[in-house]
C-alpha cells in the first residue's frame, strides 16, 4: 500500500507537467501565427516594390546613336573638389589680412584647398611667429612640426617649414622659410619649447642651423656620424658601415667598401626639378609676385 504523502506529491507532480506542457503548446501556437504573419507581410513588401520599379529598358533603347552600349559619362552630383571652394575664399581672405598687418615680413601666401602657406624671409621668422601666436585674429600656440626639404639647385637650397596649429580657431597655418649652407635661420625656441628637438631634427638631417639654440646637436643619428642623410647629395649607401667584430667582440665601424665609386651629378639637371615649375591655377586675386631672397649684408670692414 503506497502512503498518502507520495501518493499527493505525484499527482501534483503530474498536474505541474500537464500545466507546463499546456504553457508550451499555447506559445508555440502564439509563434507560429507570428511568423506566418511576417513572411506573408514580406510577400506583400517585396510584391508592391516590384509593382513599383520602373520598367528596365531593352538592349535596343539602350543603345546610343551608334549602336553602341556605352552611355556618356555624366558629371557627379557631389564634386569632391568642391568641398574646398568655400574654405578656400576664406583662407584666402585671412591671407590678405596678414599680407596687410605684416607687409614688411610677409613676401606672398598660397593657398590650396584647406591649406594656407604663408612665405617669409629669415629675418622675418621671429616677428610673424610672434604675430601668429599672440595676436587674437590668430593664437597659434602650438608648433606641431618642423620640417625640411632639400633643393640643390636652388641657391638658397634648404627650405625650412613650420606647421602650426590654433587650438582657439581650430584651425592650421604652414610658414616657409629658406636658408643655405652657411645662412642661419633663428631659432623660435624662446617662443615655442617645443620647437627645441624639432630644430635639433632639422639640423641633424639637412645641416640647418638655428641660430641662438639652446642645445644644437645631433638627436637622431649616431655619435660621430658625418654628414646630413636627408640630403639629396648624400649617398643612399652612406659612408660607414657597420658590424659586429667578433675577435672585438663589440660592433665596430669601418670605411664603407663598394665595387664602384659614387657618381656626381653636379653638372646634370636635378632630377628632382625635371618636371619644370608647372602651372599657376590659382585665381588672380592671389598671384603675387615672386618673392626675392634676402640681400646679404656685408659687413664693415675694419
Amino acid at each position: 500500500m503506497k502512503c498518502p504523502v507520495t501518493a499527493l506529491h505525484y499527482a501534483t507532480a503530474g498536474q505541474h507537467r500537464a500545466t507546463i506542457y499546456a504553457k508550451m503548446q499555447s506559445l508555440r501556437s502564439v509563434l507560429i501565427r507570428q511568423s506566418t504573419r511576417q513572411v506573408a507581410r514580406g510577400f506583400a513588401t517585396t510584391a508592391a516594390r516590384a509593382a513599383a520599379a520602373p520598367t528596365p529598358p531593352s538592349p535596343a533603347a539602350a543603345a546610343g546613336p551608334d549602336g553602341s552600349h556605352h552611355r556618356p559619362l555624366k558629371v557627379p552630383v557631389v564634386n569632391p573638389a568642391d568641398k574646398h571652394i568655400e574654405t578656400g575664399k576664406n583662407l584666402t581672405e585671412y591671407g590678405n589680412y596678414l599680407l596687410a598687418a605684416l607687409p614688411k615680413y610677409i613676401q606672398q601666401f598660397s593657398v590650396w584647398k584647406d591649406e594656407l602657406t604663408v612665405y617669409v624671409g629669415p629675418s622675418a621668422v621671429i616677428p610673424v611667429m610672434t604675430f601668429l601666436r599672440d595676436h587674437t585674429n590668430a593664437s597659434f600656440k602650438s608648433v606641431m612640426d618642423i620640417a625640411g626639404a632639400d633643393y640643390p639647385t636652388r641657391s638658397n637650397r634648404f627650405e625650412v617649414v613650420y606647421n602650426m596649429l590654433s587650438h582657439r580657431h581650430n584651425a592650421r597655418i604652414r610658414v616657409k622659410t629658406y636658408a643655405d649652407e652657411a645662412s642661419p635661420v633663428p631659432s623660435v625656441t624662446d617662443l615655442f619649447q617645443g620647437a627645441n628637438w624639432y630644430e635639433r631634427e632639422a639640423y641633424d638631417m639637412y645641416g640647418i642651423f638655428f641660430l641662438n639654440h639652446p642645445d644644437l646637436r645631433r638627436i637622431l643619428t649616431d655619435y660621430g656620424f658625418e654628414g646630413h642623410p636627408l640630403r639629396k647629395d648624400f649617398p643612399l649607401t652612406g659612408y660607414t658601415e657597420v658590424r659586429y667584430d667578433e675577435e672585438k667582440k663589440r660592433v665596430v665601424v669601418e670605411p664603407l667598401e663598394l665595387q664602384q665609386a659614387f657618381r656626381n651629378f653636379d653638372g646634370g639637371q636635378s632630377p628632382w626639378e625635371m618636371v619644370g615649375t608647372g602651372r599657376d591655377e590659382r585665381p588672380a586675386s592671389q598671384k603675387l609676385p615672386t618673392p626675392k631672397p634676402e640681400e646679404k649684408k656685408e659687413e664693415p670692414k675694419k
